[in-house]
């Protein structure tokens, strides 16, 4: 007799069911922040940029896959498990640094926002930054997750935004193919910082925490779902789910990234335009150039890229900071319930629109965020690794040999291209 715990009803759903935590996770890579280092990757150094988002994304597929089955299968996010398994100074520094750089982009993200805007339909772009801010705030603290996550859903087909900027253009398709497969790689500090700036903001703390976290949240928002520790008879159903979801959004959100590289490319590089400093940079320079379909596209993505990935920077310091010191964590509760979490999303979104009237200069702490997203992803990748072989975390759900590679080929990766920085730095 099937028991009541094999009712998951995971496999009865359709595809687009079964994408979430995956397809947010990625699209949320795409944020403003992400478009200003991609659209600055494509202007100085055109199509010779292209392989690195080809190369990341079974990197990211494996890494991501990792964070996740790690949530599903044991019940708690990432800063839990570290808590629970590893030293308090590594926690507090993964956990400090995570929301150093997260705030930092948050501010990046609500600025350009705000500049998109001004773009559009003119006005005072601080004003409209501190409007978009506020208002994703609010949809976090207000909207249970069961809603909130159909709304992140939509905001995805934001991003289709930059695939169709492309066809209102003339791509040379052949340089673009030749070019991706065999690029014109350089040793110049330069080119070695901007790659790991990409592949900082392709494969970033930040999306480890809030997959692992979205894996936990949907098991908690069905009452028949329980840890896959707990009930491995639920296993197939999600460990499957989150292959399919993973690919799919790992896919999507490089996707995305290869057409605004390609684009900046073929438009800004290829016009001598090779230093842009920002997401909304980008968009008013393609418009001599590309035409005012490219540019008012380009303009309205930077909005919706916002509006999603905010919730994912803020969200995931809250989910870090409640793992780490045992806070009640769940969109599901309400601001009530768990006090400490909301207050978390609330001072890194307040903090994050505050820094937007400070002379810190957004554009140099946005690339820097990337960077240092870049460094400090190599020992959380270890952390998880290690954490994905235990079997006193994982049962008998320990990551299959492939994984293991994957995962491992990631984080080797990243600290290669750290290293590569650091010593051309010098």
């Amino acid at each position: 007799m099937q028991s009541v715990e094999t009712a998951v009803p995971v496999d009865d759903s359709s595809w687009l069911q079964k994408l979430g935590p995956g397809l947010i996770t990625g699209a949320a890579d795409d944020d403003p922040s992400g478009i200003a280092t991609y659209s600055q990757a494509g202007a100085q150094f055109g199509f010779n940029m292209l392989w690195t988002v080809l190369f990341t994304y079974p990197l990211m597929v494996g890494i991501q896959v990792v964070s996740a089955r790690i949530g599903r299968v044991s019940g708690h996010g990432l800063a839990t498990n570290i808590r629970l398994h590893y030293p308090a100074w590594l926690l507090y520094a993964v956990v400090g640094l995570l929301l150093v750089a997260n705030t930092i982009n948050i501010a990046a993200d609500v600025s350009a926002m705000g500049q998109a805007l001004t773009l559009l339909v003119g006005g005072p772009a601080p004003l409209y930054a501190v409007g978009f801010g506020l208002l994703s705030l609010l949809l976090q603290v207000f909207i249970p997750y069961r809603r909130y996550v159909r709304v992140l859903k939509w905001l995805t087909l934001a991003l289709l935004a930059y695939v169709a900027t492309a066809f209102v253009v003339h791509i040379p398709w052949t340089v673009v193919l030749l070019r991706a497969l065999l690029p014109q790689l350089s040793w110049k500090p330069e080119y070695i910082t901007t790659v790991v700036a990409v592949f900082g903001t392709t494969i970033s703390p930040y999306l480890f925490f809030w997959q692992a976290s979205q894996e936990v949240e949907e098991q908690l928002a069905n009452p028949l779902a329980k840890p896959l520790i707990e009930a491995p008879e639920q296993a197939r159903a999600n460990l499957r789910r989150i292959k399919i979801d993973t690919y799919i959004g790992m896919g999507f959100s490089n996707l995305v990234a290869f057409f605004i590289i390609m684009t900046t490319a073929v438009t800004l590089n290829l016009h001598g335009v090779t230093d842009i400093q920002s997401s909304a940079q980008a968009a008013t320079a393609l418009r001599p150039i590309a035409g005012e379909f490219a540019f008012l596209l380009f303009s309205a993505g930077i909005i919706g890229t916002g509006l999603l990935a905010i919730p994912v920077l803020a969200g995931s310091s809250a989910y870090a900071m409640a793992g780490a010191f045992q806070w009640k964590s769940s969109l599901e509760d309400t601001p009530a319930m768990a006090r400490q979490f909301y207050a978390i999303i609330a001072v890194s979104t307040v903090i994050g629109i505050a820094l937007g009237f400070t002379r810190i200069d957004p554009i140099k702490a946005l690339y820097w965020s990337a960077v240092i997203n870049g460094v400090i992803s190599v020992p959380i990748m270890v952390v998880m690794m290690l954490m994905a072989v235990r079997s006193d975390i994982m049962g008998r759900f320990v990551i299959s040999t492939r994984l293991k590679v994957l995962g491992w080929l990631a984080t080797l990766m990243m600290a290669a291209a750290v290293g590569a920085m650091l010593f051309t730095s010098l």
